[in-house]
């Protein structure tokens, strides 16, 4: 077993609660979702709040996509907190952040997860970097956040 922690920064030129609010309803991540191009056909199923607490997202898709859920179980102007987990291709439950900081005519976001790699997916990760893996998908969603946020 092994604790990982994933972490990228970003400034986006507007305001606070324009990038909250991108952030804190699934139904808009189709606007800056990292992933949203791994599958054309993804299944996506919305439950829960429309936004904020108790809002949750399930996605099944291909093999690269996997299937898995989300859910909001934090959300003020500073933080969005989420329960994420995996199911396939490797079942795993992580945590997800959102910081939001005012600053500088703009907003810094920090994306932020962590989780425990256990049984299959600690072995995966003794031999693939879990930064290396997703921390480059995490650049380019914070790059889409702030072209949505900022348009």
């Amino acid at each position: 077993m092994s604790a990982f922690e994933v972490v990228r920064r970003a400034h986006v030129a507007a305001d606070p609660a324009r990038v909250h609010d991108l952030i804190n309803d699934f139904h808009r991540w189709r606007a800056w979702s990292p992933w949203e191009d791994v599958d054309p056909a993804l299944e996506r199923d919305y439950t829960g709040s429309d936004s904020g607490v108790g809002a949750h997202y399930a996605w099944s898709g291909n093999r690269k996509a996997g299937r898995g859920s989300m859910e909001i179980i934090e959300s003020n102007p500073a933080r969005v907190g989420i329960d994420l987990r995996f199911e396939k291709p490797f079942k795993a439950d992580n945590k997800i952040g959102f910081e939001l900081v005012p600053a500088d005519g703009g907003t810094d976001v920090t994306w932020r997860m962590t989780g425990e790699q256990k049984g299959l997916s600690g072995l995966f990760g003794k031999l693939f970097n879990m930064d290396k893996l997703v921390g480059g998908d995490f650049e380019k969603g914070l790059a889409r956040l702030k072209s949505a946020a900022e348009s």
